[in-house]
């Protein structure tokens, strides 16, 4: 398993944290998202099936701008 701290343009409060958590979770491959500090994300996957990349997508389709860190 691999983790990497995504950064959130936007992402500031409680439902929107939810939102886009809920997003990376429904993905196959992802373990665990906790939030980190404000606008950000540690997500743990697997990356034998996702990329950092499928990750920001999904962010990005969520309505938010996202890199990693």
């Amino acid at each position: 398993m691999n983790r990497v701290l995504l950064g959130v343009r936007g992402m500031e409060r409680p439902e929107q944290i939810e939102k886009v958590s809920k997003a990376l979770r429904q993905l196959e491959g992802v373990v665990q998202v906790r939030p980190a500090e404000v606008g950000q994300l540690e997500v743990e996957y697997d990356p034998h099936r996702l990329t950092v990349m499928d990750l920001i997508r999904v962010v990005r389709e969520q309505g938010f701008l996202a890199g990693m860190l």
